[in-house]
């Protein structure tokens, strides 16, 4: 029951997994816009850190399992976890880039 509930959660978290991964730290940069997005960066950062929290953990706990089936959603949510962690560097370096120039501070 407690496997079932595990991925349970998994599942249920896959959508703000895919937002972690999809939303772009700067929707004016990625529309080809040179202009500060102050609100981006925390969008991307509120779906995209309890990804990384859930996902690794998934992977860290699938893998210590050590069946077949478990070591296998332990991957998947490595890989899930590891590809949210581009787009957090890059919301981070568009805070300190918005920070740095001091356009948003409102």
């Amino acid at each position: 029951m407690r496997v079932f509930a595990g991925y349970l959660v998994l599942l249920v978290a896959l959508p703000l997994a895919a937002f972690a991964v999809l939303l772009p730290a700067n929707v004016y940069r990625a529309q080809g816009i040179a202009a500060p997005d102050c609100d981006g960066p925390l969008s991307v950062l509120i779906f995209a850190l309890p990804a990384v929290l859930t996902y690794g953990l998934g992977a860290l706990l699938g893998y210590r399992t050590g069946r077949r089936f478990h070591r296998l959603v332990s991957l998947l949510c490595l890989i899930v976890a590891l590809a949210t962690v581009p787009n957090i560097a890059e919301a981070v370096q568009e805070l300190y880039r918005n920070t740095a120039t001091g356009e948003c501070l409102g």
